[in-house]
């Protein structure tokens, strides 16, 4: 009896001394941690940061724990990216900046989102990649304004079904999880347009897909599908990636989809040499359809310029005899006038001439009569 009473005794001591213990190291752990909070060094530049007044502010790659108090404080700020970083959480104080539209917390060591973003209602986007998420919080269906989410390179091994709620939501990054299926009520995502599921684990094209004919974008790249659907019926389609799996052959598909995977290389060469044939068929008849309307032109020119020369000349010929009755006419009236001045001038030069000789003749008599007067008298 005594002996079991030591020996009791002896366990609750121990017993005590490991609750004691364990009570100590998680005391220990905690001091270690706000000694870490305390020693953590700051970028050279961050006060520089933090004074600009810049709405963007980039924090990553600076081996951060935490993020420091003094950002919880800018409500300006728009955009605040802290990846690849040390952080396990957010701080509750970043709910003061209500003013952010983006917030990029990917690659860091998050287990579970932080309630307090989830409070951050005026997102529209959120980069959780390359966490060490299972699950979505119910508490994320406030994001509300949500455009654009990446979660890929994560654990999720069902797809959250509060991403239903986010009614804006268009891009969703899912790829390199751990899904098998997704669920057959997904189709109510109306407003998503891209849908990225690479390097999960299905072995089957998810059928629920072929309801979501909206999808601009689908990569099912580095999964174990071995047989996909047609496509055809996917009108917004632009690009469909099945690289990296058993896919035998490529699935049917629209015109304007890039399709990336086995085979799709041989069939997009085809429809560009099929593109380009109906190209050069089409310029060939738009030139025989001109050269066909040519010659009728010409023609139609060619006589119009004809008729015109032909008119040009009519005008020449009866210009010419017109031309030499008016030439022959002032022929005749400078002949006559000439004539006339002829005349006149001889009639002027004879008696001009007759007139002077015949007073030269009379004065020559009166000199030689003076002369005999004077003889006579001696």
């Amino acid at each position: 009896m005594g002996n079991s009473s030591q020996k009791q005794g002896k366990e609750d001591k121990e017993k005590e001394k490991e609750e004691t213990s364990d009570d100590e190291l998680e005391e220990e752990e905690k001091a270690q941690v706000k000694e870490v909070e305390v020693e953590q060094k700051l970028p050279p530049c961050f006060s520089e940061l933090i004074t600009s007044g810049d709405p963007v502010l980039d924090l990553s790659h600076f081996r951060l724990q935490y993020i420091p108090k003094e950002v919880l404080g800018l409500k300006h700020l728009e955009r605040l990216y802290v990846c690849g970083n040390r952080l396990r959480t957010a701080p509750d104080g970043i709910v003061q900046l209500q003013g952010l539209r983006t917030l990029a917390l990917d690659f860091n060591k998050i287990d579970d989102v932080p309630l307090s973003v989830c409070q951050l209602v005026n997102l529209t986007h959120l980069y959780l990649s390359g966490n060490r998420l299972m699950c979505l919080p119910p508490d994320f269906k406030n994001l509300q304004s949500l455009r654009c989410l990446w979660v890929d390179s994560n654990y999720f091994q069902y797809f959250p079904k509060q991403l239903y709620e986010l009614p804006h939501l268009r891009s969703l990054q899912f790829g390199d999880n751990k899904l098998k299926a997704l669920p057959s009520d997904m189709c109510c995502m109306e407003a998503l347009r891209s849908l990225w599921l690479y390097g999960n684990r299905f072995s089957e094209f998810p059928q629920v897909l072929l309801k979501m004919e909206q999808l601009e974008i689908l990569d099912l790249d580095g999964n174990r599908i071995s047989k996909l659907p047609s496509l055809l019926n996917f009108p917004s389609l632009r690009l469909f990636s099945y690289d990296h799996n058993p896919v035998k052959r490529p699935p049917q598909f629209g015109e304007n989809v890039l399709i990336v995977g086995e085979g799709a290389a041989e069939i997009l060469e085809g429809r560009e040499r099929k593109r380009e044939e109906e190209r050069a068929k089409r310029e060939a008849e738009e030139a025989a359809a001109i050269a066909a309307t040519k010659p009728a032109r010409q023609g139609i020119l060619k006589k119009l310029r004809l008729k015109s020369m032909a008119s040009s000349e009519d005008v020449a010929e009866e210009e010419v005899p017109l031309q030499a009755n008016v030439e022959g006419v002032e022929c005749e009236r400078y002949k006559s006038a000439s004539d006339q001045g002829k005349l006149e001038y001889e009639n002027e030069e004879c008696d001009g001439y007759g007139k002077a000789e015949l007073d030269y003749e009379q004065a020559e008599i009166s000199y030689k009569n003076e002369e005999e007067e004077p003889e006579q008298r001696r």
